[in-house]
């Protein structure tokens, strides 16, 4: 991986040159989800080979207190707006003026942030297991920084709070870094918020996901949008589902 630095933090991504016979122009950023990674919510589930394969050049960062980047413990360093200007500088970094940018349930929520701060740096937005919620919601809940911050995974009760401890050690995550992120990272949009983000989105939620909220609702609410439903698949399932690639690349060609 390489790295840069982001206002003095260290950010890690990968940056991927285009494979496919026809190289397109445009780039596309990718954002992922919290307790993850580049590598598992866009390597592992064959999204940076079918991007790169369609002709795109794709870049991927691993978010601050995530994988690679640096840890840190403030919550105040993991506001929306600020892990929004991680990926900002990134493109700055990298000399890339304009590009699609794509983010997963939290990296949504970053990727929304970033598209109403600097919508001149976007061609595109692609929001994947995100959807009203963005509006009438803070994230995971609170509870998950708490799992984090238990002492052992046999300590927890909660399904949803052992699924995400678990995930995180399965990760070799910085579960004290996690906690402040969940902590830092609950910033809303208001209606008229995503109503003046105008770039051509799409918002793509699973039919079992319930987490995400309505991608109908939150659709309705950006004259730019459409949504795309991913049957069949709940918020963990749903990222590297093909029909969602496919609605992505359909999506990204008719740019």
């Amino acid at each position: 991986m390489q790295s840069f630095s982001s206002d003095g933090v260290n950010i890690a991504y990968i940056d991927l040159a285009p494979t496919g016979e026809t190289p397109k122009h445009e780039t596309v950023m990718l954002v992922h989800g919290f307790a993850s990674t580049h590598v598992i919510n866009w390597v592992n589930t064959q999204w940076t080979k079918s991007l790169t394969h369609a002709g795109y050049r794709v870049v991927a960062l691993d978010n601050r207190g995530h994988g690679e980047s640096e840890k840190l413990y403030d919550p105040a360093a993991y506001s929306s707006q600020v892990m929004a200007e991680d990926v900002r500088r990134l493109m700055d970094y990298l000399d890339i003026p304009r590009a699609a940018v794509m983010g997963y349930s939290m990296g949504a929520r970053i990727s929304a942030h970033l598209a109403l701060a600097h919508p001149q740096r976007l061609n595109a937005l692609l929001l994947g297991g995100l959807g009203i919620h963005l509006v009438e919601g803070v994230g995971l809940p609170i509870g998950i920084a708490d799992a984090m911050e238990a002492p052992s995974l046999d300590s927890l009760t909660d399904p949803m709070q052992r699924m995400f401890r678990a995930f995180a050690e399965q990760t070799k995550s910085d579960l004290r870094a996690l906690a402040a992120c969940i902590r830092g990272s609950r910033q809303t949009l208001t209606a008229e918020q995503v109503g003046r983000i105008a770039v051509p989105t799409l918002i793509s939620v699973g039919t079992k996901d319930d987490v995400s909220g309505s991608g109908p609702e939150l659709a309705k609410l950006s004259p730019g949008a459409q949504s795309f439903a991913i049957e069949g698949r709940d918020h963990n399932l749903a990222v590297g589902d093909k029909s969602h690639k496919q609605a992505v690349l359909d999506f990204l060609a008719r740019l």
